[in-house]
């Protein structure tokens, strides 16, 4: 446990020291690293600021690994595997990050890459669901790897969407992960928990520039780097220890997936729009616009900045609410499955009380007057 956490402390460091790196050397970088559109539907930002925050994440964690597996060699199948499969997956965010050029379908053809790989590589396939209708596809070996694609897929996409305030997609990683690690902990699996206490590390290692100044984004290397190893996790759990319930992951990951899948639901059918096409009415812009109400209306930087950082603890509470009870009940389909349909029915009446002006009146964040 010592060099575990010792291990932890080093990735931290480096994820830290690397960000700050960055930031301190913009001048040099930032006519291709930085996010110079503050035009878009999801821009909160009042200046330009590098994104490519995933380097650094990514440079922690390989450097927690480095420490650690020279005392756990058993472990380095699984996190080699891991490592090497992700980086089709950071590159091809890392290239978005740089050039913004590149499609959504191309990244996720490389999000694709590294699935495939780790389900031939790691076995990292969804034999088990636990929901109607869905056994008899993972009972079959092609049905295992086309849902495990699809759960990396969608985890992925889903860290990068909510991926838009400071310390947001970052801090809920940092609670989905340490909810993975307490029940692989629990279960008595070193290399689960390991691997998830190292990218937690890493992870707050990038948080420190991150919130609540907003230095350094994590971007869509780091977003989906995160979402791929978050995701894999989940599924290796889930194929190494069979006692855990399929479900484990889905309710641990709530706050995300519901998100996507409100997202793609409201943009297709309600607005009749492509699934894919951004916009800037998910819960965390609504959450900035109508309950945050610091300063409402003004381009000032400072306060851009201010209402920016009061916006992510609203989404840490929500995240939070779900990796609760899916720590709590793991084992239990019927219980996490409960909890689910609890988690995303309580989300969807939110967005509508907020989106109709009706928010309760005790979460709007008024304007302090001086």
């Amino acid at each position: 446990m010592e060099a575990l956490l010792a291990a932890a402390a080093l990735g931290l460091l480096v994820a830290a020291l690397g960000a700050l790196l960055i930031v301190r050397s913009a001048r040099l970088h930032a006519w291709w690293s930085a996010d110079h559109d503050f035009s878009g539907p999801q821009k909160f930002h009042g200046r330009a600021v590098p994104r490519i925050g995933g380097l650094a994440l990514w440079a922690g964690f390989v450097a927690a690994c480095a420490v650690w597996l020279p005392q756990r060699p058993e472990h380095l199948p699984l996190l080699g595997g891991l490592l090497l499969f992700s980086l089709p997956v950071l590159g091809g965010g890392l290239w978005e990050d740089l050039t913004k050029r590149i499609s959504p379908r191309r990244r996720m053809a490389l999000l694709a890459v590294g699935a495939l790989a780790a389900a031939w590589g790691l076995e990292a396939t969804i034999i088990r669901t636990d929901i109607p209708g869905l056994d008899w596809v993972a009972a079959w070996p092609a049905g295992a790897v086309l849902l495990a694609l699809f759960v990396v897929l969608g985890v992925s996409n889903a860290i990068n969407i909510i991926d838009g305030f400071n310390g947001l997609a970052s801090m809920c990683s940092v609670i989905m992960l340490a909810g993975l690690g307490a029940v692989a902990l629990q279960v008595g699996d070193g290399a689960i928990a390991g691997a998830a206490l190292l990218l937690l590390a890493a992870t707050l290692g990038l948080f420190l520039l991150n919130y609540p100044l907003g230095l350094i984004f994590l971007g869509d290397g780091g977003a989906y780097f995160l979402g791929f190893m978050l995701s894999e996790l989940g599924i290796l759990l889930l194929v190494r220890n069979p006692q855990v319930s399929p479900l484990f992951p889905l309710l641990l990951c709530a706050y995300p997936v519901v998100e996507t899948l409100f997202s793609m639901y409201r943009r297709r059918v309600l607005r009749g729009r492509p699934m894919a096409a951004p916009d800037g009415v998910h819960l965390h812009s609504l959450i900035y616009r109508r309950l945050v109400r610091w300063a409402v209306g003004s381009r000032d930087a400072r306060e851009l900045l201010r209402r920016n950082s009061l916006t992510a603890p609203y989404l840490w509470v929500a995240c939070a609410l779900a990796v609760l009870p899916a720590v709590l009940f793991w084992r239990s389909s019927a219980a996490l499955g409960i909890c689910l349909l609890l988690y995303a029915g309580a989300y969807v009446s939110l967005y509508w009380r907020i989106v109709r002006f009706r928010a309760p009146r005790w979460l709007v964040r008024r304007p302090v007057l001086v």
